[in-house]
């Protein structure tokens, strides 16, 4: 089998930046591992500690060319660029080495993600089948993990929802399990929408879960819309996402630094009202309730 991933490791103080910059370098997944095989030991409910010397991983298509990732480094830390251990990956090293990483995770009280060959928890758990595959997010970044324990905090039960930028389903396939009337996943990677199916039908829930290009699938109006993306889309969406949440209803977005915050929320604040959001890692997760029918995107 031909080589099919390029893997990108650096060493960073700053982790949340160093994601950031694989991302936008084109990474189709970022990890953070243990650089010093230090242990954490068990974290509460919603904390997902880190090392104090972490390695962050971006994995790129083959034919990626290492000097322009190395480039996009540079330029996020142009003090001290971290250096790259760079190799090439056989398509089955990738698969094996995140699920061999891959265990079961809890995000706020009873929602657990869990790979398919994991036990089930005991006691009270929703419990979401998901192993990595053709798009990723398992619930492993802090900006997924931030809105699935909205999700768990907020049952959507008998609400509509619309997950912006569904990558691998996961945030739909949350909403279905805990009890949502219906959901429209949306994405403009074919393959993403390939994994949301799959993995809809995988945990059961095929039948109330939706799928299309954004274009194709947000004129109706939604109880709860979550976008999980980048602070830029985000913001140049602003009036057509709020177009879509029922008054009353609520948003959630994430993918945002700590220091897009502020933008972000502004460009929503004429229709929304605003919670306290939830930070982690660098990350953050805005929520907000529409405001009534007096305002229109």
């Amino acid at each position: 089998m031909g080589t099919a991933w390029l893997e990108v490791a650096i060493a960073a103080a700053n982790p949340a930046l160093a994601e950031a910059a694989l991302e936008s370098a084109g990474a189709v997944a970022v990890t953070l591992r243990d650089a010093r095989d230090e242990p954490l030991y068990e974290p509460g409910v919603g904390e997902t500690p880190l090392w104090r010397d972490t390695e962050v991983t971006g994995l790129f298509p083959g034919d990626t060319d290492s000097r322009e990732v190395e480039a996009a480094l540079a330029a996020a830390f142009p003090d001290r660029p971290p250096a790259a251990r760079v190799r090439l990956l056989e398509d089955r090293d990738w698969v094996r080495a995140w699920l061999d990483d891959y265990r079961p995770m809890r995000f706020g009280e009873h929602l657990w993600v869990c790979p398919h060959e994991a036990a089930a928890p005991a006691g009270e758990a929703v419990v979401m089948r998901l192993d990595p595959g053709l798009a990723f997010g398992t619930g492993t970044h802090p900006t997924t993990a931030l809105c699935l324990e909205w999700l768990d905090a907020h049952p959507p039960r008998h609400k509509r929802v619309l997950d912006y930028g569904c990558g691998s389903g996961i945030l739909a396939v949350a909403a279905a399990l805990l009890g949502a009337r219906s959901v429209v996943a949306v994405d403009i990677d074919p393959q993403a929408l390939t994994a949301t199916r799959e993995n809809a039908e995988a945990n059961a829930v095929g039948a109330r879960i939706e799928t299309g290009i954004p274009s194709e699938r947000t004129d109706t109006a939604v109880d709860i819309l979550i976008a999980n993306i980048l602070a830029g889309p985000l913001v140049e969406l602003a009036a057509l996402l709020a177009g879509r949440v029922t008054p009353g209803g609520h948003l959630v977005l994430s993918g945002i630094l700590e220091d897009q915050a502020d933008t972000v929320r502004a460009a929503y604040t004429p229709w929304f009202e605003f919670g306290p959001g939830a930070t982690r890692e660098g990350w953050c997760r805005l929520d907000a309730v529409r405001r009534g029918g007096d305002t229109h995107a």
